[in-house]
């Protein structure tokens, strides 16, 4: 009888200690996910391509752009990129550092660097932070839901 108590409760304290290991390998893998596929929208905003931009944002997103109101919805925030991208001399890159899930939400954040021509012809330089915010759709993918990004004073 005593063996079986201890049997038991050994197999209980293993249940204990492998499912919160079990739990955090799966949110370990989710961030790792983020991380991608943040890393993979970076390469389209540097491929000037505001299609594929936009395709990371949930259909109800809200995106704030520095020193303009927020854009809500997919395709307002599509128009965003679309006039960033419509100046020649505009180039953006982005690299995610912190990249966490909770349930089915997540989040990605930041650095980012930017460059464009200013009125004065000369070449700026801008290098800043974001975060975004990430919710688990319906079929299992992720899409973005916030989108703030911001520069570093100089």
């Amino acid at each position: 009888m005593k063996s079986s108590k201890v049997l038991l409760a050994g197999s209980a304290f293993a249940i204990l200690v492998a499912l919160p290991l079990a739990l955090s390998a799966h949110i370990e893998a989710n961030a790792k996910e983020l991380a991608k596929l943040d890393e993979d929208w970076s390469k389209a905003a540097v491929a000037r391509d505001a299609e594929r931009v936009a395709s990371y944002y949930a259909e109800d997103a809200i995106v704030y752009p520095p020193n303009e109101p927020a854009a809500v919805g997919r395709s307002t925030a599509k128009k965003v990129w679309a006039t960033y991208f419509s100046d020649s001399s505009f180039a953006i890159s982005w690299k995610p550092v912190h990249a966490e899930v909770a349930g089915e939400l997540g989040y990605t954040s930041g650095t980012f660097d930017n460059s464009f021509k200013g009125p004065d012809g000369k070449t700026a330089q801008v290098k800043g932070k974001y975060v975004c915010v990430w919710r688990k759709q319906k079929d299992g993918g992720w899409k973005v839901i916030h989108d703030i990004w911001n520069a570093d004073s100089k």
